[in-house]
């Protein structure tokens, strides 16, 4: 399923991330959380699913998004079918993002290990969560993780033109526009043009 950013204006705020918890085989990690100033990234658990439903299933929010799940038994099969080991290559690896303080989710983080040394991003924040900072702050662990720790080599990220937002948060990330294409996803049922971005590791 196309997978974008699709999150609201988020405001300057660096992150001090902490890896816990992580079990390592080879270059694979078989469990991992993050932790930023405010927010815990997760793998995605059932105890989630309706949290996750009521954001997901929300037209407003996910406008731009390919997936708008239809029951909590859908968001729950997808929950169940989430690959058993992080940094696998050809695999999405779904993160739930909760706020610290109160341990609740308030959005999921998709990251998509294309072969051993790129990663493609997507994100979603619930509305009532938007304009405070959680995108921009989960995306830092993210980019901080992939550069220092497992040697990626550029993150990807994929947008609607439309999506103001996200093209700023890119912007502000230091995401570079690659690349764009007209009329090349079918959403909803209409022809959505696609634009492509690019952060580059640089020594």
């Amino acid at each position: 399923m196309p997978y974008r950013v699709c999150c609201c204006k988020a405001a300057c705020l660096s992150a001090k991330v902490d890896l816990a918890n992580h079990y390592l085989v080879g270059s694979i990690f078989k469990y991992m959380e993050f932790h930023t100033q405010r927010l815990s990234l997760k793998p995605l658990i059932i105890s989630h699913a309706e949290a996750l439903f009521a954001y997901r299933s929300d037209p407003e929010t996910n406008r731009f998004q390919g997936w708008i799940p239809d029951s909590l038994e859908e968001v729950q099969a997808f929950i169940e079918k989430q690959p058993q080991a992080f940094n696998l290559p050809d695999t999405w690896y779904q993160l739930g993002i909760l706020l610290q303080a109160e341990n609740c989710l308030i959005g999921d983080l998709g990251v998509h290990f294309v072969g051993r040394e790129k990663l493609e991003l997507g994100i979603t924040i619930a509305k009532a969560y938007h304009r405070q900072g959680f995108a921009r702050e989960a995306f830092h662990a993210i980019i901080d993780y992939a550069f220092t720790e497992v040697g990626k080599k550029s993150i990807h990220a994929s947008i609607d033109p439309e999506n103001i937002a996200s093209r700023q948060l890119l912007h502000s990330l230091g995401f570079q526009k690659t690349g764009f294409a007209a009329k090349s996803l079918f959403l909803r049922g209409e022809w959505r043009d696609d634009e492509q971005y690019t952060f580059l590791f640089r020594n």
